[in-house]
């Protein structure tokens, strides 16, 4: 009896998945709830686990194959059942627990149950016969391949085959990479370049940043921010805060803060257009990009008006986690109403962030960087950072996109007024 393995509802609005990688190979034992394959949709990445005990029978989708909701990914066979359907040069590199059993029985000692195997190696030790416990073994967990056992013996993979057993007279059939192998790019015949597929995540992201570009009129207006009052407050308050909350106090709350005053004072900023009409949010969902080794998503922090500044830094880590884990949900990338970038944390000096459909406005954060500044008649040094605001000129004015602007940095100058809410 077998189990398939299916694509399942990846969410609203998401009919196709790309799948990334197997964790396991066909012959390979597979335990309940255990990752099996992960797949890569336009928006997250999600694994699925096996329904059931047994043994990776049949890989229906290889890694690269586009799939849609409900197609057959794989197989599972009940332990103990033969997985015919396996490939022979994949099955032949499978590791196999039966030849350890049999030297650990030989030994006096008492064997596992062995677990499903291709025959060929367990054959080959004993045609030979080897004592499997003698061979280095370089599968998975530390079991035995054929080629160990072909190493072992001084043959190499397409060696004639052993007098012994007439049954083995077919050639041996070069073993192939497992299953599980991500696919390499496939580099040019002079080695100068390489082409590599772009993932779903990747395609996603260049469609909605070209998208904004060829819809939206797109425009920057830029500031600079004097952070040395937050600065000072983030160093008298940070160990309290820490103890108090279980986090620590960043700059990210801050900056949230001081967009929902001005996100009150300027709604045009929070609005977005839908046909011929401007929707107008009376609810505060603040996307926080992130950067992540397959590109740049951005959670959204629910209700941010509604949370104090601790529950703001803990939801922020939260998402900052999950991104990278690539264990975000649907649920968690969509939706938001404003959304703020850093990119200060790679160095980014000075930048134009693009928006985030259909959100109308997006605030660029940046390298905070000492530089001489006129204050009171005199040259000082202070903590600087530039600050850039991208939005949509079909729904924000030029004086509003400044005043939101000056808003943010009148209340990271003086976050007493953020702090006490005035």
């Amino acid at each position: 009896m077998t189990t398939d393995i299916i694509v399942p509802t990846l969410g609203e609005s998401v009919t196709e998945a790309t799948v990334a990688k197997w964790f396991k190979s066909p012959g390979d034992a597979v335990v309940l709830d255990e990752p099996l394959v992960e797949l890569e949709t336009d928006k997250v990445t999600l694994e699925i686990n096996a329904a059931s005990n047994g043994v990776l029978a049949e890989i229906a989708a290889e890694a690269g194959a586009d799939v849609e909701v409900g197609a057959l990914l794989g197989r599972i066979a009940e332990e103990g059942a033969a997985a015919p359907s396996v490939p022979v040069a994949v099955a032949e590199e499978q590791p196999v627990d039966a030849v350890a059993s049999v030297a650990v029985a030989a030994a006096g000692g008492s064997a596992p149950a062995p677990a499903p195997q291709p025959p060929s190696v367990r054959n080959l030790v004993e045609e030979r016969g080897l004592d499997a416990s003698a061979i280095p073994a370089t599968g998975k967990a530390g079991r035995l391949t054929k080629g160990d056992v072909l190493a072992h013996i001084g043959l190499a993979p397409a060696a004639e085959p052993s007098p012994v057993s007439p049954s083995a007279a077919a050639p041996v059939v070069e073993p192939t990479p497992a299953a599980a192998t991500e696919p390499k790019p496939a580099p040019a015949a002079d080695g100068r370049e390489e082409r590599v597929r772009m993932t779903r995540l990747r395609q996603r992201i260049a469609g909605r940043l070209k998208e904004a570009q060829n819809t939206a009129a797109l425009l920057s207006t830029f500031n600079e921010v004097d952070m040395s009052a937050v600065m000072a407050a983030r160093a008298r308050y940070r160990d309290d805060f820490e103890k108090r909350h279980g986090v620590r106090l960043g700059f990210m709350s801050f900056f949230v803060k001081a967009a929902l005053v001005a996100l009150r004072e300027i709604p045009a900023v929070n609005a977005e257009i839908d046909g011929d009409e401007l929707v107008y949010k009376n609810h505060y969902d603040i996307g926080v990009a992130v950067g992540t080794e397959q590109g740049l998503v951005v959670p959204v922090l629910r209700d941010a008006d509604q949370l104090d500044f601790g529950e703001i830094e803990k939801g922020v880590a939260e998402l900052g986690r999950k991104a990278r884990d690539g264990a975000l949900t649907m649920e968690e990338l969509t939706g938001g109403t404003f959304t703020i970038t850093n990119g200060g944390v790679y160095g980014s000096l000075l930048s134009t962030p693009i928006l985030n459909p259909p959100q109308s406005g997006i605030l660029g954060m940046h390298k905070i960087e000492e530089r001489p500044v006129a204050r009171g008649g005199e040259v000082v040094v202070r903590p600087m950072m530039y600050l850039a605001l991208t939005y949509d000129h079909r729904v924000i004015d030029g004086r509003e996109a400044v005043t939101f602007l000056v808003r943010i940095k009148e209340c990271i100058e003086n976050p007493e007024r953020i702090m006490l809410g005035v």
